[in-house]
């Protein structure tokens, strides 16, 4: 399903009970067919800005979503008004913050043999492709 598709069933998804079990589908299935796209994921971990988060850095609110399914559930848990919706976008991070913290969520999950393979493949490929290139003398003849 495409993005707009799932802006349309958001907005015209009137029972409430119904659109929060087709939204969970629907995250179920976009994280199933990333998998699937990819070929190279087993799964899929969402790394979110959390409450926690949004505090320690203090993290200015906007406007939310009125029609957000998972609203009135925050807004109780965490004291908010129900229908005051807000929300905290994760680009308000400081770049330098954002890229720590995702490199702290992928940190586990790296295969660092792996990774040191790969990397010795590239060096290895970058010096080949070097040597080749200074065969080449300044007319652009052998």
């Amino acid at each position: 399903m495409t993005a707009p598709e799932l802006r349309k069933l958001q907005s015209h998804t009137h029972e409430a009970p119904e659109k929060h079990r087709r939204l969970r589908l629907l995250r179920r299935g976009l994280e199933r067919d990333w998998i699937a796209r990819t070929g190279c994921w087993s799964r899929v971990k969402r790394v979110l800005l959390t409450y926690d988060q949004m505090q320690a850095y203090g993290l200015p609110a906007a406007e939310g979503k009125r029609d957000d399914p998972r609203w009135p559930a925050f807004a109780q848990r965490y004291g908010f008004d129900v229908d005051q919706p807000v929300q905290w976008e994760v680009e308000a991070l400081e770049p330098a913050e954002l890229q720590r913290l995702v490199l702290e969520a992928v940190e586990a999950h790296i295969d660092r043999s792996q990774l040191a393979r790969q990397l010795a493949v590239e060096q290895r490929q970058r010096r080949q492709l070097a040597d080749f290139l200074r065969q080449f003398d300044g007319s652009g003849g052998w």
